[in-house]
């Protein structure tokens, strides 16, 4: 029969041996899994998938934003974020009555969306304004009178909501039409409303031949 002495050196011997294993059976529990890194805590595995991280990108969170961004933008456009159909029209015409291109107003969020597209006309630059009459005859005196000339008839720059400074409400676009007599341009503008345009007298759109002069085409904005 083995003596107590000997009995308690067995016992200091198998301890360090017992702690270890006792150290391994915790690590090893609550489902986690052996690390074989120094330092790492183990993974805990739950049979169910990870869930979804916005700051690391994952498939989930990634699916969500598309499909948030993808609503936002479709939202957008049909809460007027995107401009409409055109709402008003005008059709330029020369002083022949050679068609010039169009002049399209839409509303674009709170704003006006002026697409401007001319043809035929002469190449440099060439300054696009909103005028205050739908009046486009190609001879004709201004409202205050005066010798006839090219669209004279249409008046002065539009000024809206009792605006007085320049630029003025109607001036819209400097073009630069190339060689082959077209140009094109969209310009947003919160000058002026679509209903500024369709007042008692109308209003009308004009080509000038530079920025300021000469009137080249004209077409009443309906």
């Amino acid at each position: 029969m083995a003596s107590s002495s000997t009995r308690r050196m067995s016992w200091r011997a198998l301890a360090p041996i017992v702690a270890i294993a006792a150290v391994g059976l915790t690590a090893c529990s609550n489902n986690e899994e052996p690390s074989t890194v120094p330092g790492t805590t183990p993974p805990v595995w739950t049979g169910s998938p990870a869930p979804a991280s916005e700051a690391h990108g994952d498939d989930h969170s990634t699916e969500g934003e598309t499909e948030s961004t993808t609503g936002g933008a479709a939202g957008g456009a049909a809460g007027g974020a995107a401009a409409s159909a055109p709402a008003l029209t005008a059709e330029l015409r020369t002083v022949d009555g050679n068609s010039a291109g169009t002049v399209s107003f839409a509303e674009n969020d709170g704003e006006v969306e002026v697409t401007i597209e001319v043809e035929g006309l002469e190449p440099g630059y060439h300054g696009v304004h909103v005028h205050e009459f739908g009046r486009c005859e190609a001879q004709s005196s201004a409202p205050a009178g005066g010798e006839p000339g090219a669209f004279l008839a249409a008046g002065a720059h539009l000024q809206a909501g009792g605006n007085t400074s320049v630029p003025e409400s109607g001036d819209l676009a400097s073009l630069v039409v190339h060689e082959d007599g077209s140009a094109t341009a969209t310009v947003t503008t919160s000058q002026f409303t679509l209903d500024d345009l369709q007042g008692e007298d109308g209003t009308s759109v004009i080509v000038h031949q530079d920025n300021l002069g000469e009137r080249l085409a004209c077409g009443v904005i309906e």
